[in-house]
């Protein structure tokens, strides 16, 4: 796909040069550039500014929102935040890592009435976790997902199976799952042992979580699917927004 339309894209998250997501995104942004024609245009907003660019709707103009690894965020309101804008103003979304654990978080609270559930990593002490340590840690960790036959995460990767490197220690608890899929997020992607590993929102222009790290594959000079996805969805979002 070759094209000059610009995408502005927010990539929310507390950027450390000690994170390896934040430090490999510029680099395929620059590929997706020179190998795709798809040219993303990048503001790095912290998550304690986060809240306020959401209220002021300038988080709104954005082409896409990508919330990104690295928590525990300075701000899980200003995550989640995010989150909500990109989810109900229509605006290509994607959440890796962290970011898959607030959409799950924000899509509980805000869609499903769970107010009171909580991160793990932000709340330790909370009754009621969504989000709860993983059994066996994912740090460093690669492993197999199986994405749903005719969802979005499939036709994405392309194919039903992928193998995804991880960088984290949480991960959504049973308990609240079939009430979030009641409210209509679709969990399409999972591991061998049955875990989700993917989330969906159907009837969306493109809203898609993974726990996993797309962003890590390879050396960054060929983006992930999931990466080129979201830029093309952004790319798609920027023409529409030009010709109205």
């Amino acid at each position: 796909m070759t094209t000059t339309q610009i995408a502005r894209i927010a990539l929310v998250g507390d950027r450390s040069p000690h994170v390896k997501s934040h430090t490999r995104i510029p680099l395929l942004f620059d590929a997706l550039a020179s190998r795709e024609g798809l040219v993303l245009d990048a503001y790095w907003i912290p998550t304690g500014d986060a809240e306020a660019e959401a209220t002021s709707g300038a988080l709104a103009r954005f082409d896409a929102i990508w919330v990104l690894p690295g928590s525990p965020y300075a701000s899980e309101a200003g995550a989640l935040a995010a989150v909500r804008v990109a989810r109900e103003e229509g605006i290509p979304f994607l959440g890796t890592c962290g970011g898959f654990q607030h959409a799950l978080l924000e899509y509980a609270r805000s869609v499903c009435g769970l107010t009171g559930v909580a991160h793990a990593e932000n709340d330790p002490g909370a009754e009621d976790l969504l989000i709860s340590p993983l059994a066996c840690s994912l740090v460093g960790h690669e492993g197999l997902v199986r994405a749903q036959p005719g969802s979005l995460a499939e036709s994405v990767l392309g194919a039903e199976r992928s193998t995804e490197r991880y960088h984290c220690n949480y991960g959504p608890s049973p308990r609240h799952l079939p009430t979030l899929v009641a409210h209509g997020l679709r969990l399409s992607g999972h591991d061998e042992d049955g875990q989700v590993r993917i989330a969906e929102l159907p009837g969306h222009p493109f809203f898609l979580a993974t726990l996993f790290q797309p962003e890590l594959a390879g050396d960054g000079t060929r983006p992930h699917p999931v990466v080129k996805a979201l830029a093309t969805a952004a790319v798609t979002h920027a023409t529409r927004s030009a010709t109205r």
